[in-house]
């Protein structure tokens, strides 16, 4: 790149955002990013009202059926979605919306816990339901060998505002579900199972974990968007579980530990928002 051109390594195939945290998300046709990601990913949480801890998949022995609920906005569009615009299907299939009033009498009885929807306090963001600046949950790691804990809970901090668990965007490439699929050629290493936000196909036929490349560098998103490549991302018990109709497998977690360290794409932090769609061309950046 000392030439100062921008490298080309493939283009978006696929966008998701996650409107309630550790529920089933929507597949965007496009979508609009500012500092804090995609927006309205990851806008709501359900908040445990026993011990205000934040509800997430990683703990499936607490919380074992988020992934039976979908959420997605009624409406769509470049501006910040309304958390009253949130619309939760449940697992028998009755859809809510963030408006109504009795909408956590009707989620706690969906989860069997007393629960709050809640909104991540962002600026600018617009909300109609409490906001909660700093949260904690809570983690179990599977007994695998080669994770940092095994067949234990344990607890973790929230970024300050948000309900991300780390970075604000997720990137994956098509190379790495195929590449851990030639490991393990009976598991389903299918896109959903890892919850990105932007989906790549590489450019160039590639046998390995091309994302990891791009640890420590800009990448061009389309005409506008510019992205800090910032780590790897670790992988947890939540790509081991049932949704749909993909089956729990825990060999999906064992695979990546055994061959990247648990890592299944990368994260990133925005330099540069706008709107990015499928089929935008993606670049590592010469500035």
């Amino acid at each position: 790149m000392s030439d100062g051109t921008d490298t080309g390594v493939g283009a978006v195939v696929s966008l998701w955002r996650y409107p309630v945290k550790s529920m089933i998300g929507e597949e965007l046709k496009a979508a609009r990013l500012s500092d804090h990601g995609l927006l309205g990913d990851r806008a709501c949480a359900l908040i445990d009202r026993s011990d205000g801890k934040v509800a997430t998949a990683k703990n499936p022995r607490k919380w074992p059926t988020l992934f039976a609920f979908a959420a997605s906005f009624i409406e769509r569009s470049d501006s910040s979605p309304q958390v009253s615009a949130v619309r939760i299907r449940l697992p028998d299939g009755t859809v809510v919306t963030g408006d109504r009033s009795d909408v956590n009498q009707i989620l706690s009885k969906a989860v069997n816990r007393e629960v709050t929807l809640a909104a991540a306090e962002r600026g600018g963001e617009a909300r109609s339901a409490p906001a909660f600046p700093t949260a904690k949950s809570e983690e179990y790691w599977p007994d695998i060998d080669g994770l940092d804990h095994r067949d234990v809970v344990t607890d973790f901090e929230l970024p300050t505002g948000t309900f991300f668990d780390c970075a604000t965007v997720h990137l994956l490439t098509t190379a790495t579900l195929d590449r851990l699929g030639q490991f393990y050629p009976q598991g389903r290493f299918e896109v959903q199972r890892f919850r990105p936000n932007i989906v790549v196909k590489p450019a160039e036929p590639t046998q390995g974990f091309v994302e990891d490349s791009w640890i420590g560098h800009t990448l061009a998103v389309g005409d506008e968007v510019r992205l800090n490549v910032s780590g790897p991302c670790g992988r947890c018990v939540m790509t081991t579980l049932a949704q749909g109709d993909l089956p729990m497998d825990s060999g999906i977690l064992r695979t990546a530990v055994q061959h990247n360290r648990a890592n299944v794409g990368v994260y990133a932090t925005v330099l540069r928002g706008g709107t990015i769609r499928c089929g935008d061309r993606v670049r590592l950046s010469a500035v």
